[in-house]
């Protein structure tokens, strides 16, 4: 079954999606900063996951989570808009042996309520940002309780409204990316691959307004807060003694304010109540 998507923003997303699927891996596995950004989304779902858990993850793009998270024992269900992503996945999946730890699903996540394998799970997941191409997200977080078992979990990783590297880009002229978190109340243009889409900013403090009935808060930490984003990826090859530095500095204050909420992204976890 195909997924309903609802809106011409989903479908432009998808679309830029599908463009860049094919040279994705390609583009990024060899940036020092996400191999950082992904171990330390791994490390702090792993707080969370119980042994040999399903997970539902959302925005899966060509499955480097997925594909990690099985090898370590984990049940996955893939999902995306992007059918030539989840191309990209099923090839991961036939060439690692893990045809019995991961299923895949094109959905749309402002669509759940039409998701065929509906668990429920142990947990939900969602990487770098995929939740921000949404301006519905609240919609979004409402699907999550019916899917998730008692006590389950969630971890979302989030583009917040401010941004501590991008407001230093004030002091070398690029105002227009200084303050694009700020005035993006209706959205703020984003293009991958020459396809344009809409992306929303979205603070801590709405996730938990959003599912405050129905799951209790258990942690956020600040992602590319100290360590600069990863679009400067050349940062740690000129710096590298620097950018040490500055990884054991987010390290030590990830998680304390206000660093949890100056970041490129922030990593919150909630849990659902019994």
């Amino acid at each position: 079954m195909n997924p309903v998507i609802h809106s011409k923003n989903e479908q432009a997303a998808g679309k830029a999606f599908d463009k860049q699927a094919s040279i994705f891996d390609e583009l990024y596995s060899s940036n020092i900063i996400i191999q950082y950004k992904r171990q330390r989304v791994r490390d702090h779902v792993m707080q969370y996951l119980p042994p040999a858990g399903n997970i539902l993850e959302l925005n899966s793009g060509t499955g480097e989570d997925a594909v990690w998270f099985a090898q370590h024992g984990y049940s996955v269900h893939a999902t995306d808009i992007s059918e030539v992503m989840l191309l990209q996945l099923k090839k991961k999946i036939d060439s690692a042996g893990l045809s019995g730890k991961i299923t895949s699903e094109r959905c749309s996540y402002t669509a759940l309520e039409g998701l065929q394998n509906r668990g429920p799970y142990d947990y939900i997941f969602s990487n770098f940002a995929g939740l921000n191409c949404t301006g519905e997200l609240e919609k979004v977080l409402k699907s999550f309780s019916g899917l998730l078992k008692p006590g389950g979990k969630i971890t979302l990783v989030i583009l917040p409204a401010f941004c501590l590297w991008e407001t230093l880009l004030l002091f070398k002229g690029k105002f227009k990316t200084a303050f694009r978190r700020f005035f993006s109340k209706n959205g703020a243009p984003a293009h991958i691959e020459g396809k344009y889409f809409t992306c929303w900013y979205y603070n801590p403090s709405f996730i938990i307004r959003a599912l405050k009935n129905e799951f209790r808060f258990l942690s956020i930490e600040g992602l590319c807060t100290v360590v600069p984003p990863s679009y400067l990826e050349n940062f740690p090859i000129k710096y590298p003694g620097l950018y040490s530095k500055l990884m054991k500095l987010e390290n030590r204050w990830k998680s304390k304010w206000p660093w949890r909420m100056t970041g490129d992204y922030y990593i919150i976890s909630l849990e659902k109540k019994d």
